[in-house]
């Protein structure tokens, strides 16, 4: 097969994040405006239209030039693998897992699942971080994000091409290749770190949100203390864990309160790490 030649699996590889992207921030979106949320809104809508410094419409088409980039960087990395790595399926019954080895198979890719969070998440900390530290780095790529200073859901993945391909895009390459997952679990892990990456940029703490239950440390009010003017140099973890942030010095403690005037509000607390 011809490098420019694309099979089906790399195309869910590649396509399905983008999908689940606008899908789920689209939803947010929409129920961002409805009565029953706005009690659970961090930022109001009227802080998103006189706080942040990027429009809705740059934001949009920022987040495609990264999707964009990011698309055909996935796409080169999946054709110069080969398909070759092991995403858990018993090859020898034809793609199908028999009755027998389903176990095994689950464990199998929850471990590598495990793996490639872990380095997800190492590898956005430091690079975030650096982005942060190098002043020359914050201003000419990573300032492009902070430009949103009143986080909404479609917003996660507006960065600077660079700050993008830096941070996320490699990132995420590192993991595939370091957890040896095959495409369609590849296909999972990226379509579920885009969902948690929209959950911390949606600036709704809504109590029944599962992924707030599963990662009660690291939630929309935690990065929200990152994107605060005085929360800039803490709280670089993302999008998972918080432990580098504690185990560095970079965490930074927060209380969600109730706004006056509607919603809530994030305050940071003097307890660091």
């Amino acid at each position: 097969m011809g490098f420019i030649a694309i099979g089906g699996e790399e195309l869910l590889v590649t396509l399905a994040p983008v999908a689940v992207y606008w899908l789920y921030s689209g939803m947010y979106e929409v129920l961002g405006s409805s009565k029953a949320l706005a009690k659970y809104r961090l930022h109001s809508r009227r802080d998103e239209e006189t706080k942040n410094m990027a429009s809705k419409k740059d934001v949009v088409k920022g987040v495609l030039l990264q999707q964009a980039i990011q698309a055909a960087i996935s796409l080169a990395v999946l054709k110069l693998t080969g398909g070759e790595q092991d995403g858990g399926i018993d090859v020898k019954s034809g793609g199908r897992v028999q009755p027998s080895t389903a176990a095994a198979s689950f464990l199998d890719t929850a471990a590598r699942f495990a793996v490639a969070m872990v380095v997800l998440d190492a590898w956005q900390y430091f690079m975030h971080r650096v982005m942060h530290s190098s002043r020359y780095m914050y201003r000419r790529f990573h300032s492009w994000h902070h430009r949103v200073v009143a986080p909404y859901a479609f917003a996660a993945q507006y960065n600077h091409p660079v700050d993008g391909v830096l941070t996320e895009t490699l990132s995420g390459a590192a993991a595939f290749l370091a957890s040896g997952m095959g495409p369609r679990a590849a296909a999972a892990f990226f379509m579920f770190a885009t969902v948690k990456g929209i959950d911390d940029h949606c600036g709704v703490l809504v109590p029944w949100n599962p992924l707030h239950a599963v990662f009660r440390d690291n939630n929309t009010a935690y990065h929200d203390v990152h994107h605060q003017l005085g929360g800039g140099r803490r709280n670089f973890s993302q999008p998972f864990f918080v432990i580098w942030d504690r185990l560095l010095g970079t965490y930074a403690g927060y209380t969600v309160e109730e706004r006056h005037g509607g919603g809530l509000q994030v305050k940071i607390t003097k307890d660091h790490a």
